[in-house]
């Protein structure tokens, strides 16, 4: 029998992102939507929204995103021993999009592949992640490597929540000899049971969501399982009283980049409650006997570790939000395109054996922070994933169609003996678009030319 070596460095080989060839402008839309100025881009933080029409669903999305990243990197199909995918966009309740993305290996004639689909909210793809690292980590490893994918399209129905949308899947390799190693067991996790965003209706492919719910409750998953990661990093890395000083660069899920910007404040806000006398909390010592729960509503607090932290920030977090402010939500993608646009921000020169922690929450609720080790060059990554000049290839759509098409959508979800009416000549090369939905709701696919 052939005893496979116990792999070392294992985690992120390789990664790319797709994303849709048209957005719509968030100022536009704010002046569409009749709402003040700044509601979206400074109260949201957004630029602009990705979105695609009927042409494009979940399948079609995964399908471009990895036979992308396959072509770009020149990795063979046969390589591959697991694919997992995370995604809460459902198409079918019982068929899992990774079956759909078997089709990819046929010629290959791969079929040994393990992995399915897994879901909860935004957190799929990081759950997938550590599936398929353990995996690579464990006695049950062939040798071969893993795929990674995570994305979704998040739509809105009309309201306050529709600029909070867009649309993303993320690409990732995993294997031992990794650049950015996993640091295995660093990693804290919070989860419970909360109704703050989640999609009972099977008829649609919009949300129910209980916004400031929402918030808090993301607010709440940062202090738990931040405080996790910290009691690991005592322990095991023997770090005296950890903290924010302890990780290089800070990555979270964004759905829109003020939560973010909150998010971040929040760490600041843990370490000054584990360690107030520290100087550079001089300013903010009238909020030491807040009570935690009351912390999570007090807009003052919040303002004040916002400021606190707004040097910090910059250096640490706001590298990484490229893709969120031009694209949007990408629910389980997120925090993938957040490190994404972190390496491809940021030399390898500056990344080189650094920390970088990611905070992956998904509604419901489920989240961890966990953290890679910059081991080897990325310079490679950010140039394959060129992700500036590719959101700068896109095409700009009027928010009058951007909302014609929303209702297309509305209007088809679920469609039988259904062609889509969306120009396929609108797609990025190499794009797979839905052709037809034949009467037993089967799914045909293509793929617009390469060049």
């Amino acid at each position: 029998m052939t005893v496979t070596t116990r792999a070392e460095n294992v985690g992120i080989r390789a990664i790319d992102v797709y994303f849709p060839s048209r957005y719509v402008d968030q100022t536009e839309l704010e002046q569409h939507d009749g709402v003040s100025a700044g509601k979206y881009t400074i109260g949201l933080g957004q630029s602009k929204m990705a979105f695609c029409d009927d042409r494009e669903d979940i399948s079609s999305a995964c399908m471009t995103a990895v036979q992308n990243f396959m072509e770009k990197y020149n990795v063979s199909y046969s390589d591959i021993g697991r694919l997992e995918v995370g995604t809460e966009t459902i198409i079918d309740k019982s068929k899992s999009t990774k079956t759909v993305l078997m089709k990819l290996f046929e010629e290959s004639g791969n079929f040994n592949v393990e992995g399915i689909d897994t879901t909860n909210a935004c957190y799929g793809g990081t759950s997938a992640l550590f599936n398929a690292c353990q995996w690579v980590d464990s006695s049950a490893w062939d040798g071969r490597l893993a795929l990674v994918v995570a994305g979704d399209i998040a739509v809105y129905s009309k309201g306050a929540a529709r600029p909070s949308g867009g649309m993303g899947i993320a690409c990732i390799l995993v294997g031992p000899n990794a650049p950015l190693a996993l640091e295995f067991p660093l990693r804290g996790t919070f989860m419970e049971h909360i109704y703050d965003f989640y999609k009972p209706d099977m008829s649609s492919e919009f949300p129910t969501v209980d916004g400031p719910l929402s918030v808090t409750s993301y607010v709440r998953a940062v202090d738990h399982a931040y405080a996790a990661y910290l009691e690991k990093l005592e322990k095991i890395e023997g770090i005296a009283n950890p903290s924010l000083n302890d990780l290089d660069y800070v990555v979270f899920h964004s759905p829109y980049t003020k939560q973010v910007v909150k998010g971040f404040a929040r760490l600041a806000y843990n370490d000054f409650m584990r360690s107030p006398e520290s100087s550079q909390f001089a300013d903010v010592q009238q909020f030491k006997d807040v009570e935690r729960e009351e912390s999570y509503t007090n807009k003052v607090l919040e303002k004040a570790f916002i400021n606190v932290s707004k040097t910090t920030f910059a250096a640490k977090t706001e590298p990484t939000l490229l893709a969120a402010r031009n694209i949007g939500n990408m629910y389980t993608g997120s925090v993938f395109f957040g490190l994404a646009s972190l390496l491809s921000q940021v030399s390898f020169d500056q990344l080189d054996g650094k920390r970088i922690a990611l905070f992956s929450y998904g509604s419901g609720c489920a989240a961890s922070v966990y953290s890679f080790r910059v081991r080897a060059d990325t310079s490679a990554i950010a140039q394959t994933i060129d992700l500036a000049t590719r959101l700068d290839s896109r095409t700009k759509v009027s928010p009058a169609e951007f909302e014609a098409i929303m209702d297309l959508r509305e209007k088809t979800h679920n469609a039988q003996e259904y062609e889509p009416t969306g120009s396929v000549e609108t797609l990025f090369p190499g794009t797979f678009y839905l052709q037809k939905i034949d009467s037993m709701w089967r799914r045909a696919y293509g793929r617009t030319p390469l060049n």
